[in-house]
């Protein structure tokens, strides 16, 4: 029986269903003058439509049709009265009921048996899917954990998505022509419908244990880094061996016999996060860049949805999170693999949550099927190896080889920021060259390219090569400075954990937020900033923190997190919540930012505003600057977390000298000022050079005289480290024209062999300086500046560096001819002569001398890299990169290992195992880095490698000491 209302009545009806008839939808159906009921069932043997329908008061009833297997047409015609999350039975009948409508989209079979003797169904979706398994394919995995329920509704979603659409949507069908989706809803039926209908938050399987337990993590199963584990309770036990369930063998048997599967995603809840697949060696990989693109261009179809920010995590491996998985058996097979954690709840609200996380992963799913044909065999190699050839302040020339590149061409990327989209929003090139400048760069700005290889013939794009990480020069008048927390001055305060909050500095991470048990969390970071010079002018200031999780962030769109600069008059224990939370906010940075677009896996950055920027400046006085990390400070009822969890680089659970916060400056220094008298004047005419006073203008025969003036730069200090940052010559007009005429006169840097006529009008020009002055203007004001623009300025140095003086000319010019035109601009010791005015910083111009005799060796299976640093008083350090595909040529392209002034470090992360690149740079306080030092390493034997294996989570960790240490 049912009933529904609508504003009206209708009465009841009873239904004459099949036996065995099971109900997948219904809808309430109303129009203008009718309204009725209608109930749409599947039978176990066939598919029926039922109508119920109603007398209203008034209202004649007709027939209807049945709905199409599309989404809901959203024209408020058919409504669901209620709508629920989908049972496994029930995804079987959809599928086969969508192959019987479908037969050449869609084909339906089941690749194995539950323990509880289910079928484990898979679809296999191409056009023509007769031919499915000849084409590239995407491996589709979902609800591998019993309750993570959106594997399963994305799965069916996505479905009916493709049927409404393929028809009409060039793309979709191009997409399903080229490539074929293997899509396997449910990897867990057993406990899939155990989580319905007893326990919802069950996880694993539901093997019988024999000892009175029952499941097994089928995503510990995996062969990959397997471990044993003897406790059969625990909910990630993994089962007795690899392969041991019938889910995981099944899939594994269906992997290892379509050679054609080139993507796999597997589909968990929750995090809003990428967890692309590990080899487990800390080293860069061929396939990273491809990884993180496949990710980063999903989560760009994802933020135009709905506007959230799906993170990607991939970095240091958690070695004591990733045991067994399926993503890494996958990614063993050669298969670009990649979990995606989808929401913040297992089985979130359905219509409001839910619904929008299937509707923002359909377009990220349609995206990745599309991209399975540029990792086939069908798809042009990727370029081996991309490069910078010359890195300048405000541009780049990239480099790069390839055979045989009459066939295709080249794409190039750029972005500011890593784990960033490669669209056609950040795609500056397409080029059948091998080389690119790209230009009107920022300077002293991290930039990070991308390149692909696209067939010109097939339009299929190949594989990325391994991203290119670069740093612009600085400016010539700026200063870079990185400034990191001491270990002691990095952590955060619980309103719940008094009694441990000193511990939490130095040690792990930092927790943001609240939750039940930790109470309101802040993060505090506090920066010495001794080390820049008391007149800094700060121009740029960013201060970044990696996010490491947000599992703990349960709420969709609750809370944000900010940064303030917090008053350190009243604060003497950082590890105090009292002091903390009271302190006086200075000032907060920035904007907020919301809780669905704070992504773990990618650095999160506050930049400074000017006003940030000028209080910055008032705290290097002071020689600190304390920022208090917030998030939300309270939490809806039923909840017990809206927590985020940053790196600090330490401790065991930290991922090293690499994810520490930091705060990075770009600053310049407070110019000092000379003021320089000409060291010559004269006067040139036709007849004539007259020393000692600088005329210029018309004479009575209304040819030219020219003014010429020099300045010895000798009061200048340094050369190498005198950078000009504004220069000006300053005349005075002593008398003024009577004429109306337009007069101008015009200041140009030359070279001059004679001080005569003939040489002045054949002179070698350099530069104009400044704007032309008109006789109108001396009117106005007998005093006029020629400003030095940015060349004439690097001319300065230049003559400066050679010891020349400057030779400036006063030129005069009229659009038609005059005479007696003259304007007397000052003599030798007149008091208001002409004069150079040139403001500067000192700052070396030229880095320093490479560090010698790098070399590498093993020691403690570790590789121990020496070198010897150069001997001047200007070194202020060394730089440290790694690169495994080629020599590093700036300090940005690679891996950092060190900074500081020792001259030896260790490779502390890598696998020795694996043949790399190491380059060492020297560098002074701007800073300039050297010319590098590199050393190809490799071995000839094999070193074994212990797991840095944890048996507990860092929240597992302080839940004990919170019971040892209460």
């Amino acid at each position: 029986m049912l009933a529904a209302a609508c504003g009206c009545r209708l009465k009841a009806a009873r239904l004459p269903l099949p036996e065995k008839a099971q109900v997948t939808s219904a809808f309430l159906v109303s129009g203008k003058r009718e309204a009725f009921v209608a109930i749409y069932i599947n039978s176990l043997s066939s598919v029926s439509d039922i109508l119920a329908s109603a007398s209203v008061t008034g209202v004649s009833v007709s027939h209807w049709r049945k709905p199409a297997l599309a989404p809901f047409p959203n024209n408020n015609k058919y409504w669901p009265m209620k709508q629920q999350y989908i049972s496994y039975q029930e995804t079987i009948d959809f599928l086969q009921q969508a192959m019987g409508e479908h037969p050449d989209l869609i084909r339906v079979h089941s690749i194995g048996e539950t323990h509880e003797g289910r079928p484990i169904m898979m679809a296999t979706i191409s056009r023509d899917v007769a031919y499915a398994d000849e084409k590239p394919a995407l491996l589709y995995t979902g609800t591998i954990h019993a309750r993570e329920w959106i594997g399963i509704e994305l799965a069916t979603r996505f479905i009916r998505y493709v049927i409404a659409n393929y028809r009409t949507d060039p793309r979709l069908l191009s997409t399903l022509t080229r490539n074929t989706l293997y899509m396997v809803p449910c990897l867990n039926p057993d406990g899939f419908e155990y989580s319905r209908n007893h326990f919802s938050f069950w996880r694993k399987n539901r093997r019988d244990n024999g000892d009175g337990t029952f499941g097994v993590d089928l995503n510990r199963n995996f062969p990959v880094r397997f471990r044993k584990n003897n406790d059969t309770s625990s909910n990630i036990y993994g089962g007795p061996e690899a392969f041991s369930e019938p889910e995981t063998r099944a899939v594994r048997d269906f992997v290892e016999s379509h050679a054609n599967i080139t993507i796999a995603l597997d589909y968990h809840s929750q995090g809003n996060v990428f967890f692309p697949a590990h080899k487990f060696n800390h080293e860069e990989e061929m396939e990273g860049a491809d990884l993180n693109m496949l990710c980063a261009n999903m989560a760009n179809e994802i933020r135009k949805v709905t506007g959230r920010q799906y993170g990607i995590h991939r970095g240091k491996p958690p070695f004591n999170l990733i045991h067994g998985s399926g993503r890494e058996y996958y990614y063993s097979k050669g298969i670009m693999a990649t979990v995606v954690e989808v929401g913040t709840r297992n089985i979130p609200d359905y219509l409001i949550n839910m619904s929008q996380s299937v509707d923002e992963n359909i377009p990220a799913l349609v995206h990745a099927l599309d991209s399975a044909i540029n990792y086939s065999k069908h798809a042009p190699a990727r370029v081996p190896s991309l490069t910078a050839e010359t890195i300048g302040a405000s541009d780049v020339t990239l480099c790069w080889t390839y055979d045989r590149p009459d066939d295709c061409c080249f794409e190039i990327y750029r972005s500011e920021s890593a784990k960033s989209p490669c669209t056609a929003d950040h795609c500056i090139a397409v080029t059948r060259s091998l080389s690119y400048t790209d230009t009107q760069l920022k300077s002293g700005q991290r930039y990070f390219y991308n390149i692909r290889v696209v067939d010109q013939v097939t339009s299929i794009k190949s594989a990325f090569t391994p991203e290119l990480k670069i740093r612009t020069l600085l400016a010539r008048d700026e200063f870079f400075y990185t400034l990191f927390p001491a270990k002691g001055d990095v952590g955060y305060v619980g309103e719940k954990t008094a009694t441990l909050n000193s511990n939490h500095f130095g040690y792990n991470s930092l927790f943001v937020g609240i939750n039940r048990r930790k109470g309101c969390c802040y993060g505090i970071v506090a920066f010495n900033l001794e080390r820049l010079p008391p007149d800094a002018a700060i121009k740029k200031a960013v201060f970044s923190l990696y996010p490491m999780n947000r599992v703990n962030a349960k709420i969709e769109k609750f809370g944000e997190w900010s940064v303030s600069i917090l008053d350190t008059s009243d604060i003497n224990e950082l590890s105090s919540y009292g002091q903390i939370t009271e302190a006086n906010v200075l000032q907060t940075l920035g904007d907020a930012i919301e809780s669905d677009r704070l992504t773990q896996g990618i650095w999160t950055e506050w930049s400074f505003t000017e006003v940030e920027r000028r209080l910055l400046q008032q705290q290097i006085e002071q020689g600190q600057l304390l920022l208090r990390i917030e998030g939300p400070d309270h939490l809806p009822p039923g909840n017990d977390s809206q927590m985020m969890q940053f790196d600090i680089g330490y401790g065991r659970f930290g991922g090293g000298i690499h994810y520490r916060p930091n705060l990075e400056i770009i600053y310049t220094r407070e110019s000092q000022s000379v003021t320089i008298e000409p060291a010559a004047l004269h006067t040139i005419t036709e007849n004539e050079v007259a020393a000692g006073k600088l005329l210029s203008g018309f004479d009575a025969r209304g040819n030219k005289i020219y003014g010429d003036l020099s300045f010895d730069l000798t009061a200048l200090p340094d050369p190498d480290c005198t950078v000009i940052t504004s220069a000006y010559v300053q005349l005075r007009a002593k008398n003024q024209l009577k004429t109306r005429k337009d007069i101008r006169f015009t200041m140009e840097l030359v070279e001059l062999k004679d001080l005569d006529h003939a040489s002045i009008r054949n002179r070698q020009q350099i530069e104009y300086v400044g704007y032309e002055v008109s006789n109108e203007q001396l009117r106005e004001n007998t005093s006029h500046n020629f400003m030095f623009d940015s060349f004439c300025r690097a001319i300065l140095e230049d003559l400066h560096a050679a010891d020349k003086p400057v030779h400036l000319v006063v030129r005069p010019t009229t659009p038609s001819a005059e005479s007696n035109a003259i304007i007397d601009w000052h003599g030798e010791g007149e008091a208001r002569s002409a004069q150079l005015v040139i403001n500067y910083i000192e700052r070396r111009k030229l880095p320093l001398p490479a560090p010698a005799d790098l070399s590498a060796t093993v020691e403690n299976n570790k590789v121990r890299l020496t070198w010897k640093k150069p001997d001047s008083p200007d070194f202020i350090g060394c730089y440290v990169v790694r690169n495994r595909f080629h020599p590093p040529r700036s300090p940005m392209d690679g891996i950092k290992l060190y900074a500081g002034q020792d001259e030896y470090t260790f490779d502390d992360f890598g696998n020795p195992n694996i043949p790399k690149y190491y380059a060492v740079f020297s560098y002074d306080n701007v800073p300039n880095y050297s010319t590098p030092a590199t050393v190809l390493f490799s071995l000839d034997e094999v070193i074994s490698l212990m797991d840095d294996d944890i048996p507990e989570t860092q929240e597992e960790e302080e839940e004990r000491l919170s019971r040892e240490y209460p």
